[in-house]
């Protein structure tokens, strides 16, 4: 599986780049517009999602929740201690 990783001080934001259509759903819905398409295209040559400016990510998972393809998620710092 292959994977984009951006990691803010309080979130990771994480795309399966094979997943993803770049339907642009996560770009839209974004509340801090903080994800854009990016040139790079994955082995079907959709051009995937990824984050610029990663510290101002709230964390608040409308990525996830809106992306058909669950080619996106957020794991909270805290999750990962659990």
């Amino acid at each position: 599986m292959s994977e984009s990783v951006t990691k803010s001080s309080q979130n990771r934001v994480v795309v399966n780049t094979e997943r993803c259509k770049g339907c642009r759903f996560c770009i839209e819905f974004c509340p801090q517009h903080l994800l854009y398409e990016s040139d790079e295209t994955n082995s079907r040559g959709y051009h995937i999602v990824q984050m610029t400016e990663s510290e101002k990510c709230i964390g608040c998972d409308m990525c996830s929740m809106i992306c058909p393809e669950f080619a996106i998620h957020v794991v909270k710092d805290n999750e990962e201690s659990e």
